[in-house]
């Protein structure tokens, strides 16, 4: 009895050992699956840090940014849409985030998520199209919602136009609560994803598909600010908008 016994204990714990396995080899799919996803619509990629613990992978002592920013210098020339060298990536780097360069192919309008929702909402009811709509952060009043629009580009005209650096650099994040408006020299976290203090899974996730078309971003600007303006009268303690 006492053999069959511990033969019985040696069977769960392989199959737990077995399921684990299979549970992480399903995950690698899926990370994968989204990363090919988001660059086939035309959305170069490139590798970012990743959260350690409450602090971040990179070596920078106090990262301002854990979690979120790319892990080369060269990032806007190693940004790529090549589905072979993202899969490399993703094989190679299996705790790696991805970003996306903006300012190329796509923007980027970056809210609060409160206020997202609320604009979401409004947009769909008056029948605007929206694009891809992502969630970055499980938290309801510092998550935000990022809207991928088709880019601004660099135009001619650039008394019209500026580069991200003079509205909002990735790294001063904080200090720009309310609409960010991610172009040329920009980058944004794309799922799935993970932040420093998510223990449940990828806090990074697509609310509307990647594979949207990208609508100007003149069309949602004015439901976004209005949506901004509100949230930034409303008191944390009031309560969140629903995840649906």
């Amino acid at each position: 009895m006492e053999r069959e016994s511990r033969f019985s204990r040696w069977l769960r714990r392989r199959s737990r050992s077995g399921a684990r396995t299979i549970a992480a080899q399903e995950a690698a799919r899926l990370r994968e699956d989204l990363l090919l996803t988001a660059a086939a619509a035309g959305f170069p990629l490139a590798p970012a840090a990743h959260p350690e613990g409450y602090g971040c992978s990179c070596d920078r002592i106090g990262c301002p940014t854990p979690g979120r920013h790319p892990v080369s210098f060269a990032w806007q020339t190693q940004a790529t849409t090549d589905p072979e060298q993202i899969a490399r990536w993703a094989s190679n780097q299996p705790l790696a985030n991805f970003v996306t360069a903006t300012g190329r192919t796509h923007d980027v309008l970056d809210v609060p998520v409160t206020a997202g929702r609320a604009a979401l909402e409004r947009l769909e009811a008056e029948g605007v199209e929206v694009g891809p709509v992502a969630v970055c952060g499980n938290d309801p009043w510092s998550g935000r919602m990022l809207f991928f629009t088709a880019t601004r580009g660099t135009p001619d005209d650039e008394d019209e136009w500026w580069p991200c650096e003079l509205d909002c650099h990735p790294e001063t994040l904080d200090d720009h609560p309310g609409l960010r408006w991610h172009c040329r020299g920009s980058y944004v976290l794309v799922p799935p994803a993970r932040l420093p203090g998510d223990d449940t899974g990828p806090a990074v996730g697509w609310l509307r598909a990647p594979e949207r078309p990208l609508p100007d971003p003149l069309t949602l600007l004015e439901a976004l600010t209005d949506a901004c303006a509100a949230h930034a009268e409303e008191q944390p303690d009031q309560a969140p908008w629903p995840v649906r």
